[in-house]
């Protein structure tokens, strides 16, 4: 058992002991010698503390730190859903209650039934619930006895995959649910409970053939469109033709338009040169040739292109010179 707390006399009385021990002593807060003597006295009247309850003690304080730090970031990262207009706060579960940290009790807007979450879940029509079960939730005794009874159910009950028809109706009719049981033996129905993929409801299929029968077919749409046209113009073999001509004709022209522009700014490919005039590429053995008989034919005309050139380049070497000449002063 643990040691009786000391009642505050018998405190008040020890320390009296102290205070008379002490009294009359010189340099009593000056003197380190004297402070040493009155914490000898201090610890041999007064009890020591118990250190593994001081280590016990320092321990619950660290942990109550660490919970407080805990909780105050994990109150940043919940956040409360928006409650949509009409809807009863109390069908929605709360976030803090959910990760218990709500204090607001009775008076929190939310619900603090953890049921709720589940009653609001949407049911899959689409799988069998029955197929989540397995031998893992069985028990020993439920175990032997699906073992015993295999037997006689298997031919009694073959797994089959046709729907179950009572699956269908409450269905078709909106009654299934959570909380629907089926008339033909509940759980133990042989049946699927689950629609196949792809499956349309009748009330589905109603719709779309309304929905279908309501467009307007595409032969319709295209005679509208065109008795929507200004221009009565009859289409003919002969006026298609006459159009394609005219539109080869714009487009060879808007080329030739952009050949010469380019052909201006002297920025043409070697394409483009070659399709403006194939004669001026030639091999250079035969250009070596041809040099040659041109120069021998038309002496009069080279000489003057001879002239043409050599004024060019004198023109463009004094020019040269004249930009360094700038550039340099």
């Amino acid at each position: 058992m643990p040691p009786k707390q000391a009642s505050k006399a018998d405190l008040a009385k020890k320390q009296k002991i102290i205070e008379d021990k002490t009294f009359g002593l010189k340099n009593k807060n000056k003197s380190k010698n004297v402070q040493k003597y009155v914490q000898n006295l201090k610890q041999s009247v007064q009890p020591k503390p118990d250190p593994s309850k001081t280590a016990q003690k320092k321990k619950k304080e660290e942990e109550k730190a660490k919970e407080k730090e805990l909780n105050d970031l994990f109150k940043i990262a919940v956040t409360q859903p928006k409650v949509p207009v009409g809807v009863d706060p109390k069908s929605i579960l709360c976030e803090f209650y959910k990760a218990g940290q709500c204090v607001k009790g009775f008076k929190c807007k939310f619900s603090h039934d953890l049921n709720v979450q589940r009653k609001g879940e949407k049911i899959d029509i689409y799988s069998d619930k029955r197929d989540q079960e397995t031998m893992e939730d069985w028990d020993q005794a439920t175990l032997e006895k699906v073992v015993e009874s295999k037997g006689k159910e298997y031919q009694q009950n073959k797994p089959t995959d046709i729907v179950c028809k009572y699956f269908l109706e409450a269905v078709e009719k909106k009654q299934y649910g959570w909380f629907w049981v089926c008339p033909n033996g509940g759980k133990d129905c042989h049946y699927r409970h689950a629609l196949p993929p792809g499956y349309v409801l009748k009330s589905q299929m109603k719709a779309l053939i309304e929905e279908e029968s309501e467009k307007t077919p595409i032969e319709d749409e295209i005679e509208n469109q065109r008795a929507k046209l200004k221009t009565s113009t009859p289409m003919t073999p002969e006026l298609f033709m006459e159009w394609k001509k005219k539109k080869i004709a714009e487009r060879d022209e808007g080329l030739a338009a952009q050949s010469a522009e380019r052909a201006k700014n002297d920025r043409m490919s070697g394409r483009e040169l070659f399709m403006s005039d194939a004669s001026l590429f030639v091999d250079d053995a035969e250009a070596y040739e041809k040099y040659q008989r041109e120069e021998e034919s038309d002496a009069p005309e080279n000489k003057v292109l001879f002239f043409l050139a050599s004024s060019i380049f004198i023109f463009f070497k004094a020019r040269m010179n004249y930009i360094n000449q700038s550039g340099e002063s």
